[in-house]
């Protein structure tokens, strides 16, 4: 095996890849890439057996062939090479070659034979969307997983597919994100729910653009393909929990807020609320709504902190107390100016909702005060 190729290029390539190589595992084929030619390009695999990445390239292949080789160490090597052309082959010894500017390294390879197949999805359903408003679901939605490994099926999105629309849907138990897109062609209605892991990595993966991104699903396998990149994952067993049922329909206050006036309050109030010596669920922030007013105060061991924001009112005034942490990852999700915060009782769950649209909710549950 023999090919040319630009730093920049197959850094890229790397960085895609690297995240599918296991980090801890008894097989050390699994701890490599796979590197493949094919005519004028090269294919770059990595697998841990839950997920697996291909990327192509085009390159100048001199001659064909397949080794594997450590992706620690043969990554590290290239992203500290200089900005130039690297010539990468297999001698007679089976080592890899990599020869840049006066730099040579050689490194012990593995038999490609030996590398896992990535898993033949026999696709059930698809959709294809636009990459960046992917990008944008997955960000605004995936900071709500569960990391809980007792409870396997909320430490990944819900996506489901119903009446020509995907919900992206993340759960950890005190909080829901949903973001909601729809599709401009027919399409059938399905649900797989994707492992966080694999998100994070598709996200950085996906770029702001209007290229196309298919997503494929299988009974327990599911697949992202771009134009050079291809993401397989499984799918999380069990049954997600049904979201619409536990997302309040009526309200009792409701109030009109600039979304950055809010979001830095809470982000002030946060640094006495953080510091407790004791743990945050303790101590949480008071939430005072009034006409014209909303007050967010905090008393713990650090001190006193007390904000005030000026809202438009609807319903009853209240008072209720909330993990801050929750209304600043809400808030930090979205882009519009102006958010509709809506109350039930002092111990019903709280939306963050759109003022134009129906595009997301965020459910946020509150937590008992002191006294109360």
């Amino acid at each position: 095996m023999n090919f040319v190729c630009y730093k920049d290029k197959i850094l890229k390539a790397l960085n895609s890849v690297v995240k599918g190589v296991a980090s801890k595992t008894t097989m050390p084929i699994l701890e490599g890439i796979l590197i493949q030619t094919n005519d004028n390009e090269i294919k770059l695999t990595t697998y841990d057996l839950e997920l697996g990445i291909e990327y192509t390239m085009e390159c100048e292949v001199k001659e064909q062939g397949s080794i594997v080789v450590n992706a620690t160490m043969f990554t590290e090597i290239i992203r500290k090479l200089p900005d130039s052309e690297i010539n990468i082959s297999v001698n007679e010894n089976n080592l890899l070659t990599i020869d840049c500017e006066g730099s040579l390294y050689k490194l012990a390879t593995m038999n490609p034979d030996e590398f896992p197949e990535l898993p033949k999805i026999e696709i059930e359903n698809s959709i294809t969307l636009e990459q960046s408003a992917l990008k944008n679901m997955i960000r605004k939605t995936i900071f709500a997983v569960s990391t809980e490994e007792n409870r396997p099926i909320f430490t990944g999105c819900l996506f489901e597919v119903k009446n020509n629309k995907l919900n992206i849907v993340a759960i950890d138990g005190f909080r829901l994100a949903l973001r909601t897109i729809n599709i401009p062609v027919q399409v059938n209605d399905f649900k797989a729910v994707i492992p966080a892991k694999t998100l994070n990595e598709v996200n950085k993966i996906l770029t702001d653009s209007f290229d196309n991104v298919k997503i494929g699903v299988s009974k327990n396998q599911a697949v992202f393909e771009m134009e050079n990149c291809k993401i397989v994952t499984r799918i999380l067993d069990g049954e997600f929990l049904n979201y619409s049922s536990v997302i309040p329909t009526t309200w009792q206050t409701r109030i009109r807020v600039e979304r950055e006036s809010l979001l830095n309050s809470f982000e002030r109030i946060s640094l006495i609320a953080s510091s407790s010596i004791e743990k945050e669920k303790k101590y949480p922030v008071k939430v005072t709504v009034d006409i014209g007013k909303l007050t967010i105060s905090c008393t713990n061991q650090t001190g006193e902190a007390k904000e005030e924001v000026f809202i438009s009112t609807e319903g009853q005034n209240l008072e209720v107390g909330f993990n801050p942490k929750y209304f600043l990852d809400s808030l930090k999700a979205i882009d519009e100016n102006e958010v509709f915060v809506e109350f039930g009782s002092n111990v019903s769950p709280c939306l963050i909702k759109s003022v134009d649209n129906n595009d997301y909710v965020y459910m946020i549950l509150p937590i008992r005060l002191k006294g109360e």
